[in-house]
């Protein structure tokens, strides 16, 4: 890792605290053994397989958490460069754009300046990683029956942060030295979110030429 990208990914510029797990659970275990096949050097899409005998909820929720995390710092890394007036819309080129709702305050879908899409987003998940009707810390407390779905919603949201920063801030990760971390957190989150059938193939359409296979 070069100097300068340990000085990014040292920096805590992720916009909120990162959720962690606690020691001793089941999803601490699954987390530990999740980075330790990433840091061995093992091939991604066998790192991203259902461990036989765990549970796949488990397993997901150990993914969306950890994925928030890191997409969270590398949107971190750019975010002074992306702001009202570079990007007055959340999109990823002139082909894709993405408009935010979240039945609250956004009832029906709103274009939105690229920063106040994902600050609205990182809430949004924020809040949902961090409600334990949804993402139960406790031992035996079961997941509710339409966590999948929540789920599926917050991946392909978080693959949106992917394509705008691919897009439009990708000449910022290449100044950083970043791009080999960006692009394996990118193939990683790809070959997990195709493993388990979380993201339909259409969402992934904007970043097809940027995978290498």
């Amino acid at each position: 890792m070069s100097i300068a990208l340990k000085q990014v990914f040292n920096k805590d510029k992720t916009f909120r605290p990162k959720r962690k797990f606690e020691p001793g659970t089941q999803r601490f275990e699954l987390h530990k053994r999740a980075q330790a096949s990433l840091n061995s050097g093992v091939d991604l899409k066998a790192a991203v397989q259902l461990p036989s005998g765990e549970d796949q909820n488990d397993w997901v929720a150990v993914h969306v958490v950890d994925f928030f995390n890191r997409i969270n710092l590398i949107y971190g890394t750019i975010c002074e460069f992306c702001t009202e007036q570079t990007c007055p819309v959340m999109s990823g080129g002139p082909k894709y754009e993405y408009r935010w709702q979240d039945d609250l305050k956004y009832k029906k879908p709103t274009a939105l300046p690229a920063p106040q899409y994902m600050n609205l987003l990182m809430d949004w998940i924020e809040v949902q990683i961090n409600n334990e009707d949804i993402f139960p810390t406790c031992v035996g407390v079961p997941f509710p029956r339409n966590f999948l779905q929540i789920c599926k919603k917050i991946l392909c949201r978080l693959f949106r942060v992917f394509v705008h920063v691919y897009i439009h801030h990708f000449d910022r990760v290449i100044v950083m030295g970043a791009e080999a971390h960006v692009n394996t957190c990118y193939k990683h989150f790809y070959y997990f979110v195709t493993e388990m059938n979380l993201i339909d193939r259409k969402e992934l359409e904007p970043l097809k030429a940027f995978l290498c296979h």
